[in-house]
């Protein structure tokens, strides 16, 4: 065990008592000394505590106005008494008395050191400095951790014997810990340990080192590093596994049988071998004759045994073998050994005859036997057949692998019936009574055969050429089987070894049939068959035949006297047939065409055949090139014909064909090939393009490629590559030239439009589109106007010319209907077409609006209300406006004044606001008027004071049932303060009068209901607001109306019936359906009448409104229509205009933002109010659903209704195909204006249809306002 320096401050007393009276005196104080040194009158000594109790050190000074402080190991602690930054420190006592005593609270490990009492130099006495007093604090620390190393939880791996090193480290502690070491469980005595300072201060480590040898019974345990101090309840631990290693125990060999060693060849040997204890296991391996031949083993852990088995064959050459088990592992000094020596009997090997059996009759046959090496010795006998042979002699010798070799020689006499006898040689012993070695032969006895012929055609027989011919050769006996041998002119014929000979000669193989042997030829009869003899023999016999074949010309050859020729040579061919039979005729022709020809002296034939020849004279031209001349050779007796060519190899210059192609014709980005057709031998040399005098590369670039053949491969063509590209051609004859168009279409481009084109109303103007193009053709241009509506598309009053490149769209009598954009549509073929945009702009003068001959707007005249005054127009180009009041210009420098300008597009506002109306100044008649530079327009608007309202206007009956009447009329001037109508009706046959608010109050239409059929009714309609009713006197106001009575007529047709005249069932279903059909029929007639009235008086304000409409309608603009498309059929002529009014109170017009508000936000219009168009739904008591007509809406007299919008992008250059909404800007643009609040709009009215009147019927169950007016108030 070893100790730390703790034990230096351990008393007799037990350490746990003297703990705790510590604690409970709180503090341990050495008595302090009689004697202080000099100029101290008290001093405390040094002090041991207990960590956590409260100490104080004395110090009286006798000098007790000196400055005095403390010193903790050198630091002075200042002589404030709080002492800073050690709140646990302060200094007690009287300053007065010299007492600076300095108190400690809480003591820990950090006050444990050495303090000085200083005192300053002062008046009173010199600079004094107490002996150090030592603070000795008893605090305990225990150790934390335990380092090993090795790692604590480790596996290290010792040899056994040998000296290792184990050191231990102890954590930081308090005293210093005891650290002993414990191998296996056991002491280890030699153990040496150093005691350091700790990473804090007042704490110690403890190191120890240990010298361990391991030994075998240590493996798998432990060494463990304990630590013990009095701060811990129980000793620390950390420790490490011991994997010693140590040499395995012998092997050991476990032989299976008996006698140890002794096997036999053939034997399956399987040889244990076990090796005990050791780690790591023994590794063990087999040997034979020292080399290795197994090094397979296994190992069980548990028991620490490792076991290898040797599984072998044995054989012969083992014999004398030593087989060796070695175990070893990696920490053995050597190898340790155990082995056995094997001792084989093998049989012999093998039986030889050495020897022919092969003799002829009446011979003798010398055999020997011979028995290859065995162990022990074995004996030979001989048998023919059934019958036992004695050998001549006998010899024994020395084998292979210990054992003996044994021969016996045989010679004796053969004869015909022994043919084909077994010749046995046996060998037998005694070691080997299961088993037989023997070797036979078969015994063959030679004697010739004894006939032999041919079978084939006869002799003399004509044989045409390509015939096939069978020749059989027969012989009959002989040993061994007679040799069938043919020969052709005494050679011998064989199998040809080339395939295309291989249809012409097929020799078969001998064949046996009991004592027959045959053996075929087949053959196709050729030329050099004719006359050729045919042989065949068997050993010494031989036999023949002859053959006489007819065959074509074997070779038609044709000689030329020159090799190269040109244009104008002249050749001299000569035709020779080598052989034939019988003899043939000679021709010649060129291309199918008989030439002259004349004969030539004969020669010689091979194969006994006849030739012949015949010559022909030509001259040549480039034409002639590549053609063939045929010789043909006709055997009449044959019927046949053999011919040969002589191919005509003319040299001349290239020569382009007729086929060759001058002009290509490609798309623009496209490829475009351009061919070359030429003629010229030898081939041209090369194939030079130049294009506009610039040579194009041959080896290709990077939008062209010279093909092989000499064609020009052109891609991503541009109308730049248009134009003649020359071909140069050249051989080592000459050379030849050709030009070749490229004739590149491209898609068109529109290179001039003017836009915007500027008319006068009824001018002439041409729309000019002018276009690069290629081709050119005369119906490429089309002309499109762009608009909503079908007819505002028609081009019929429109001409249109072509010429060239340039389109015209011709305009005679301009209109303000044929404003607007148009299209020039230009497409030749190649994709895509160009389009362009082009506005055409009508200018004429302006047109004010005139809703009535005179407008009024009410305002209070009490010089603190402000009027509006509205004044809009149409004209192009932009109009000025001015006013005046009473024919007197206005001063709009005045404050009370303030106009505001609006352009959009052809409509043109202005808005004068009077402030602070005062009834004797303003109270008048106010002019705009509306200038251009084609002419000039006015209205008139008066601002009158607030009054009652005006009567209400074109009161009348829009439908009409037998309980209800739907009634429909417009607002009469308000006043000035808003009003509200009331409805009252009276029956003539009954006196009083009925009176029905129409709710709600600004609703133009209302449905009178609770009538009575067949009734006669007068309705009057009045308005009326804070300052009375308009009163009864109008007649527009009344009307007289009648109920129709369908209900009644169907019932007074109804025929009495009696109880029993009837079944119930059939008559109520009769009846029902006779009242269908009346109520039917009542309403259509009822519904009828009233569509031929709406017609007319549709057709009537139609055919008035019609020609104003077309000739103010100015749509240079991309028409869109905002609100509800029906208003835009709403036109109405002057006759039946009211008067437009406003009043100031209830009248805020919905203008365009200011420049100062902007415009609002894209596909937003601005707040838009209905006016008075509506569409009343009444349901009959039948429920059929009646639509009846709107109102006409107000609007510029004889244009088009408040709802048309203008586009803004009208005179903008036209930059795509079909701008979108907002993307071109006005051309007269002195106030940006909202594309989508181009119009002003009426005091905005409620549905008629209000809460107060709905019936269920009353629901638009299709989109009324979206039928023509003309067809409004039809059945759905």
């Amino acid at each position: 065990m070893v100790r730390g320096p703790g034990m230096a401050l351990r008393t007799p007393i037990n350490a746990p008592l003297l703990l705790m009276g510590l604690l409970t005196t709180g503090l341990a104080q050495l008595p302090i000394p009689v004697t202080a040194p000099r100029g101290f009158w008290t001093l405390s000594e040094n002090l041991t505590a207990v960590e956590g109790t409260t100490v104080e050190l004395q110090c009286g000074v006798n000098a007790p106005g000196s400055v005095v402080q403390w010193a903790k190991d050198g630091l002075l602690l200042g002589p404030d008494p709080g002492i800073p930054g050690f709140p646990r420190y302060h200094l007690k006592g009287d300053p007065a008395r010299g007492e600076f005593h300095l108190h400690i609270e809480a003591c820990d490990l950090s006050d444990d050191a050495e303090y000085e009492c200083q005192v300053s130099r002062s008046e009173m006495g010199p600079e004094l400095v107490s002996p150090r007093v030592i603070l000795s604090i008893l605090g305990m620390v225990p150790p934390k951790v335990l380092q090993l190393t090795p790692e604590a939880g480790s596996t290290v791996t010792w040899v056994a014997g040998q000296e290792y090193v184990v050191s231990c480290v102890s954590g930081d502690a308090k005293p210093a810990p005891d650290i002993t070491f414990l191998q296996s469980g056991q002491t280890i005595s030699d153990v040496s340990a150093n005691v350091n300072e700790g990473s804090q201060e007042k704490l110690f480590i403890t190191e120890a080192t240990a010298r361990v040898i391991p030994q075998s019974s240590d493996n798998g345990q432990l060494l463990v590093c304990e630590g013990s101090s009095p701060a811990l309840a129980t000793p620390i631990k950390a420790s490490i596994t011991m994997n010693v290693l140590f040499p395995p125990g012998p092997p050991v060999i476990q032989w299976p049988g008996l006698e140890e060693g002794h096997v036999r060849a053939g034997q399956s040997l399987e040889l244990p071998c076990t090796a005990r204890g050791g780690n790591p296991p023994a590794t063990l391996q087999w040997l034979k004759n020292g080399q290795p031949v197994s090094t397979a083993w296994g190992t069980e852990h548990v028991q620490a045994v490792a076991r290898s088995v040797l599984t072998m064959t044995v054989r012969p050459e083992d014999h004398g073998a030593r087989l060796s088990c070695e175990a070893y592992n990696s920490v053995s000094t050597g190898t340790q050994e155990q082995s056995v020596t094997l001792q084989v009997t093998f049989p012999p090997s093998a039986i030889t005859i050495l020897g022919s059996a092969s003799q002829t009759e009446n011979k003798n046959v010398t055999l020997c036997c011979i028995a290859k090496s065995s162990r022990p010795r074995v004996l030979l006998q001989w048998w023919l057949g059934g019958r036992q042979l004695l050998p001549t002699d006998e010899t024994v010798m020395d084998g292979l692998h210990g054992g003996h070799i044994s021969m016996s020689n045989l010679t004796f006499l053969v004869r015909r019936e022994d043919n084909g006898l077994t010749l046995t040689c046996e060998a037998f012993s005694e070691a080997f009574t299961k088993e037989t070695f023997k070797k036979s032969l078969t015994l063959n006895v030679k004697y010739p055969a004894q006939k032999l012929w041919i079978e084939g055609p006869p002799e003399g027989q004509h044989l045409r050429t390509g015939t096939r011919v069978r020749l059989v050769c027969l012989a009959i006996g002989g040993n061994p089987d007679p040799s069938l041998t043919w020969y052709k002119n005494s050679r011998t014929v064989t199998e040809p070894r080339l395939p295309q000979e291989l249809r012409r000669v097929h020799l078969g193989s001998t064949e046996k049939s009991g004592s027959t042997f045959s053996r075929e030829l087949v053959l196709v009869a050729g030329p050099s068959d004719n006359q050729a003899k045919f042989s065949c023999k068997a050993g010494q016999l031989i036999v023949s035949t002859q053959l006489v074949v007819q065959f074509p010309p074997t070779n038609l050859t044709i000689l030329a006297n020159v090799s190269a020729l040109r244009p104008g040579d002249a050749l001299n061919l000569t035709c020779v047939s080598i052989s034939s039979n019988p003899p043939v005729n000679l021709s010649w022709d060129k291309e199918g065409e008989r030439l002259e020809d004349v004969a030539a002296p004969p020669q010689s034939a091979p194969f006994k055949g006849s030739a012949a020849s015949r010559s022909v004279f030509l001259r040549v031209s480039s034409r002639d090139h590549d053609h063939r001349v045929t010789c043909r050779a006709h055997s009449a007796e044959l019927r046949e014909t053999v011919s040969s060519f002589y191919r005509l190899n003319v040299l001349y210059p290239p020569e382009f064909l007729g086929e060759q192609k001058l002009v290509v014709t490609a798309v623009e980005q496209g490829q475009a090939l351009l061919p070359v057709l030429v003629s010229a031998n030898p081939a041209p040399e090369a194939f030079n393009w130049t294009f506009r005098g610039y040579r194009l590369s041959p080896a290709g670039g990077p939008r062209h490629r010279i093909l092989s053949g000499g064609a020009l491969q052109l891609w991503n063509v541009t109308r730049a590559d248009d134009g003649f590209y020359q071909l140069h051609c050249q051989n080592s004859e000459g050379t030849a030239e050709a030009l070749v168009r490229l004739d590149v279409h491209y898609a068109p481009t529109i290179r001039a439009l003017q836009d915007p084109t500027e008319v006068n109303v009824g001018g002439s103007v041409d729309i000019v589109c002018t276009v690069d193009a290629n081709p050119i053709l005369p119906g490429m241009f089309n002309w499109e106007r762009l608009g909503e509506e079908e007819e505002d598309q028609s081009l019929d009053d429109m001409e249109k010319i072509s010429k060239g490149s340039t389109g015209c769209l011709r305009i005679h009598h301009a209109k303000l209907t044929q404003a607007g954009a148009y299209q020039c549509i230009v497409d030749n073929g190649v994709a895509p077409p160009a389009r362009g945009l082009v506005r055409l702009v009508v200018r004429f003068a302006p047109q004010v609006e005139h809703p009535t001959p005179l407008t009024k707007v009410a305002a209070a005249g009490d010089s603190t209300s402000s009027a509006t005054l509205h004044c809009r127009a149409r004209g192009v180009p932009n109009i000025i406006f001015t006013w005046t009041k009473d024919g007197v210009p206005l001063d709009l420098q005045d404050p009370r004044y303030t106009e505001h300008t609006y352009h959009q597009g052809g409509v043109h506002s202005s808005l004068l606001t009077i402030a602070n109306v005062s009834a004797a100044q303003d109270y008048a008649l106010f002019t705009c008027t509306a200038t251009n530079p084609l002419g000039s327009d006015h209205t008139n608007i008066q601002l009158v004071s607030i009054s009652r309202p005006d009567p209400p206007l074109r009161f009348k009956v829009v439908s009409m049932t037998p309980h209800s009447v739907g009634l429909e009329w417009k607002p009469g001037f308000d006043g000035g303060l808003p009003q509200r109508f009331h409805i009252r009706y009276e029956t003539l046959e009954t006196p009083g009068f009925l009176y029905v608010d129409v709710l709600p109050p600004q609703a133009t239409t209302f449905t009178l209901t609770g009538l009575k059929p067949s009734t006669r009714y007068r309705v009057w309609l009045l308005a009326s607001n804070a300052l009375g009713d308009s009163g009864l006197a109008d007649k527009g106001i009344q009307l007289s109306i009648t109920t129709p009575d369908c209900l009644g007529l169907s019932e007074r047709y109804l025929p009495p019936l009696g109880p029993s005249e009837l079944p119930l069932l059939p008559v109520l279903f009769a009846v029902g359906g006779l009242l269908l059909l009346s109520n039917v029929s009542c309403v259509g007639g009822f519904l009828w009448r009233r569509r031929l009235k709406h017609l007319a008086e549709g057709i009537s304000e139609k055919t008035e409104a019609g020609s104003e409409e077309d000739r103010v309608r100015n749509e240079y603009e991309e028409s869109q229509w905002t609100g509800d498309r029906d208003t835009r059929s709403s036109m109405v002529s002057m006759s039946e205009v009211e008067s437009y009014y406003h009043s100031t109170k209830n009248f805020s017009p919905r203008l365009p933002p200011t420049l100062e508000e902007g415009p609002y936000p894209q596909g937003e219009s601005l707040p838009h109010q209905d006016g008075p168009h509506s569409t009343a739904l009444l349901t009959s008591e039948l429920g059929a659903l009646i639509i009846l007509p709107s109102t006409p809406t107000l609007g510029f007299t004889g244009l088009e209704d408040e709802n048309m919008t203008f586009s803004e992008h009208l005179y903008d250059e036209v930059e795509r195909m079909y701008a979108p909404s907002g993307a071109w800007g006005p051309l007269y643009d002195e106030v940006q204006m909202d594309p989508y609040g181009l119009h002003w709009h009426e005091n905005k009215y409620e549905d008629p249809r209000g809460i107060y009147d709905q019936v269920a019927e009353d629901l638009d169950a299709v989109g009324s306002d979206s039928l023509p007016f003309e067809l409004r108030g039809d059945l759905v």
